[in-house]
C-alpha cells in the first residue's frame, strides 16, 4: 500500500460523510425556511411583504445549511487528522 494515499474504506467513508453532510445541511435549511412559509400563507401575505418574508427565511435558511455542512466536514476531517 502506498504511503499517503487514502485507503479505499477512507474514500467510501469521505462519501458517506459528504452525502451525510449535504442531507442534513438541505433537511436544516428546509426546516428553517418552513415558518417563513407557513407565516407567508398563515396570515394572506401578499406583494413586497410575502416576498421580504420568504427572503428572509432563505437567507436564513441558507445560512443554516451552509453552516451545517461546514460543520460536520469540519468536524469529520479533524476527526480524520487525529486518526479516529
Amino acid at each position: 500500500m502506498d504511503m499517503g494515499r487514502e485507503s479505499r474504506w477512507e474514500k467510501d467513508a469521505m462519501t458517506v460523510e459528504i452525502v451525510f453532510a449535504l442531507v442534513t445541511a438541505v433537511v436544516l435549511a428546509a426546516v428553517v425556511f418552513a415558518p417563513a412559509l407557513v407565516l407567508t400563507l398563515a396570515f394572506d401575505l401578499s406583494g413586497s411583504a410575502s416576498k421580504g418574508v420568504l427572503a428572509g427565511g432563505a437567507l436564513v435558511g441558507g445560512a443554516a445549511g451552509v453552516w451545517r455542512l461546514v460543520r460536520v466536514l469540519y468536524r469529520f476531517d479533524t476527526e480524520r487528522r487525529r486518526g479516529h
